[in-house]
């Protein structure tokens, strides 16, 4: 099991391009919206289930999440949810955000498309997904 400090646990986090500094890991630690620290030996450190659940704060958080439902949607999911949560972090960067194209397809499908795809192909994948999901409502 790897172990990590706070101070580890921001810089992980800035690598990985996050806005984060260490009085906000620290924060969400102490209002309960990453799980309790794990005690190894006399210390209390963090781990890599941590570090999944900081990706997925500030995955949700970017989508316009509260902290107060962040932390509500979390306490009910399984590590597995909230890792996968976690793996979605790259999508909701600033810069990808910038350059690339969402696409609302329907309530429950969204497609993001890189703008070196051309016009064209753009238009046949659009299509494509929806007719797919016409053929599924009938």
């Amino acid at each position: 099991m790897d172990t990590y400090t706070a101070k580890q646990i921001t810089d992980i986090l800035q690598s990985e391009g996050q806005d984060i500094n260490l009085r906000t890991v620290r924060y969400y630690t102490q209002i309960g919206v990453i799980p309790p620290l794990e005690l190894v030996g006399h210390k209390r450190v963090y781990t890599d289930k941590h570090i999944h659940y900081f990706r997925a704060v500030l995955t949700l958080a970017k989508t316009g999440e509260s902290l107060a439902s962040i932390q509500e949607k979390l306490q009910s999911l399984s590590l597995e949810a909230i890792e996968k949560i976690s793996q979605q972090m790259p999508l909701y960067q600033s810069k990808r955000l910038l350059e690339n194209e969402t696409h609302k397809i329907s309530d429950d499908v969204f497609i993001t498309l890189s703008p070196k795809i051309s016009a064209e192909t753009r238009g046949k994948v659009i299509n494509s997904v929806s007719e797919i999901l016409k053929g599924e409502k009938q």
